[in-house]
C-alpha cells in the first residue's frame, strides 16, 4: 500500500511522520487536563507522551493526577506488540461514565517501564482533553488514543483510506 503524502510540518509543529517506529517514549511538561461530566477529573504537568509514526501523541498521566473518586477499572484487556498488556479504566466525573475510556500498562514492556501505571484517555469518549488550554481533536478512527493539536500535522492513522499504513 502507498504511504500519503506528509503535511509540510510549519514552525514550532511536529510531523507525526517524522516520529519513530518502533514508538518513544518522552516525558512532556506540558498541562493536561481532562474533563467529564462537567468536571475536570484530571490535570498534570508530569505525563510522559508515546510518539509513533503516522500517529498523533499518545498522552499517559499519573493516576495521581485523577481526581479520587474517578478511576475504575474496566473489563477487558489488549496486547500491544511494543508495550504489553493493556488495563482498561472508566472514567467518572459529574453524572457522566464512560466506560473503558482509560487504559494503562501495569507492567510494560522494558522501553516503557516509566510509565507503569499511567492512564491514557480517548479523547472522543470524555467531554474534552487540553493542552495547555488547547482543546485536542481526538484521533479518528475510534481504535487509537491520540491527541491532535495545532502542532502536529499529519495525515493521522484512523483517517478513511489509512488501513495498511
Amino acid at each position: 500500500m502507498k504511504l500519503p503524502a506528509p503535511v509540510p510540518a510549519g514552525p514550532g509543529q511536529e510531523s507525526v511522520w517524522a516520529y519513530p517506529r518502533p514508538p518513544r517514549l518522552e516525558r512532556t511538561h506540558r498541562y493536561l487536563e481532562i474533563w467529564l461530566g462537567g468536571q475536570r477529573i484530571a490535570a498534570t504537568t508530569g505525563a510522559y507522551r508515546v510518539l509513533e509514526t503516522s500517529h498523533p501523541p499518545t498522552y499517559y498521566l499519573p493516576p495521581l493526577a485523577f481526581a479520587p473518586g474517578t478511576l475504575e477499572r474496566a473489563a477487558g484487556r489488549s496486547t500491544c506488540e511494543w508495550k504489553g498488556e493493556a488495563t482498561y479504566w472508566t472514567l467518572r466525573g459529574g453524572a457522566a461514565v464512560a466506560v473503558a475510556a482509560g487504559w494503562s500498562y501495569e507492567v510494560p514492556t522494558p522501553a516503557f517501564r516509566d510509565m507503569a501505571g499511567f492512564v491514557a484517555v480517548y479523547a472522543g469518549r470524555v467531554d474534552e482533553c487540553r493542552v495547555d488550554g488547547e482543546r485536542v481533536t481526538p484521533q479518528p478512527g475510534g481504535f487509537y488514543g491520540g491527541w491532535i493539536t495545532r502542532d502536529v500535522v499529519g495525515p493521522f492513522k484512523g483517517e478513511p483510506g489509512s488501513v495498511g499504513w
